[in-house]
């Protein structure tokens, strides 16, 4: 019927339209629920943020469909990224920032994206964040708000590791 634009998914039915694409469902959430920062340059600052963390995001979830014999090289090189790359950016964030958020002084989008990718980097690599103290308390911080502790508990709807049995049908949608 023409409901999915491009003919793929994620599709979000909200105020009345129907709204696809990843980026563009969650910058309208983020601005109908003041999550998107106080002005202008804050709402750029939460893009540069979450763009970075898209890059890093797009690593973890194609881990899961390489080839056998490209695994071993792929983790280390999303590792080698996310330690090296990503996360000094948002650990000096925090500390030139001195606020609890990554952007401004109000939990904004940048902070869930921030969590989502700490905890993904943790399920791939426990103890990931040992060089970065603030991360830490970043991820404790966030963790604890409590609409977010709720969702994190057992049986949430965070999504969940591709399981092996469905990578060919990964790998047939996408290769």
């Amino acid at each position: 019927d023409g409901s999915l634009l491009f003919q793929q998914v994620p599709m979000v039915e909200i105020d009345g339209m129907k709204m696809v694409q990843t980026r563009a469902i969650a910058n309208y959430i983020a601005a109908k629920y003041n999550l998107y920062g106080k002005d202008l340059k804050e709402r750029a600052l939460i893009d540069m943020y979450v763009e970075g963390m898209f890059d890093l995001n797009e690593l973890f979830m194609y881990y899961e469909i390489q080839p056998a014999d490209k695994k071993e090289q792929h983790f280390a090189n999303m590792m080698d990224k996310a330690t090296n790359r990503y996360f000094p950016v948002f650990e000096k964030a925090l500390k030139d920032h001195g606020q609890d958020f990554l952007v401004g002084n109000q939990f904004s989008r940048a902070d869930v994206q921030l969590l989502e990718i700490i905890l993904m980097a943790e399920e791939f690599k426990p103890g990931i964040l040992a060089k970065f103290p603030l991360l830490q308390s970043f991820k404790a911080r966030i963790s604890n708000i409590p609409t977010i502790k709720k969702f994190l508990q057992p049986g949430s709807q965070r999504k969940q590791p591709v399981r092996e049995e469905d990578v060919p049908k990964v790998i047939a949608i996408f290769y």
